[in-house]
């Protein structure tokens, strides 16, 4: 099979390639490399620097690909309210421009959504952009008949996570801090509460979203672990480390835990990933 990824150069989609070449596909990445790191490149895949919500993608018709993962998205909440024209070309436009691409060729799509659609949807761009990218996924599959499947994701983090730059998500910091001998940056009292997710288990549920979507076509997925943890305890999984709080930063929610079984029960999807665990294991010096 052949597999367009978007943000193919980012950290999940990295994660995502690797494990389709090992399985024996043939993979093409679309990536404007705004987050995107060159060194993230991996032997097998081919490469385009396209910025997919500025171009009309009607002309890669020569891509030929049988199914697309759209997973490029400006995907951090904090930078959306400094930018926000930014989050709603690459996860609104973007994503239109995707999804008619989509109808075009008649190509089944999985979408990366996220689960800060169930807090206050109005709280800040991020969480709204990728909203509205979920309606027009939802759009085209009513009206064009493009088979989609939405996965929401779950504060995901694990190798190639971004340790630089204005979307690392709280573990790339941490990494990144722990490795200069800084302290531990935590914003507010650090009890609020996330469903940390292995990204290995978010590339196994697009894959089984992906190779099942015949069957589960329009369908929502929530990819999360089922178990959530304080920022307190990640930065505690660090050992007797030094620690920093900074104020409240607006726009987040206070907890975040999928309880929702149905990627369990139709996809047989059974994430095994433990945030504690992977610190210890692979951060800790």
């Amino acid at each position: 099979m052949k597999c367009l990824i978007t943000g193919g150069a980012g950290f999940i989609g990295t994660n995502l390639i690797k494990r389709l070449l090992k399985d024996g596909h043939e993979v093409v990445s679309l990536d404007n490399y705004s987050t995107g790191l060159v060194e993230n490149q991996q032997d097998g895949c081919t490469y385009h620097e396209i910025d997919f919500s500025k171009v009309d993608l009607k002309y890669l018709s020569w891509v030929n690909p049988d199914i697309i993962y759209h997973i490029g998205a400006l995907a951090r909440i904090q930078p959306s309210f400094e930018k926000p024209t930014d989050s709603f070309e690459t996860n609104v436009l973007g994503t239109q421009y995707i999804m008619d691409y989509a109808r075009e060729y008649n190509l089944p799509v999985v979408y990366a959504g996220s689960s800060s659609v169930h807090g206050d949807k109005h709280a800040n761009p991020y969480t709204f952009t990728k909203w509205l990218g979920e309606e027009v996924v939802i759009m085209y599959n009513k009206v064009y008949d493009v088979k989609t499947v939405i996965c929401r994701f779950y504060n995901v983090y694990g190798e190639y996570q971004a340790t630089e730059g204005d979307y690392c998500n709280v573990l790339g910091i941490f990494q990144r801090q722990y490795n200069n001998g800084e302290p531990l940056t935590i914003t507010g009292d650090g009890e609020q509460r996330r469903d940390f997710t292995y990204v290995g288990d978010i590339v196994d549920g697009l894959i089984r979203c992906g190779e099942n979507i015949n069957n589960v076509n329009g369908e929502i997925f929530e990819l999360g672990s089922g178990s959530n943890y304080s920022v307190n305890e990640i930065a505690n999984a660090f050992g007797n480390y030094d620690k920093k709080y900074l104020d409240e930063r607006p726009g987040e929610m206070r907890e975040t835990l999928n309880t929702d079984t149905k990627a369990r029960e139709v996809l047989g999807w059974r994430p095994n990933g433990n945030i504690i665990e992977f610190v210890k294991e692979n951060l800790v010096k």
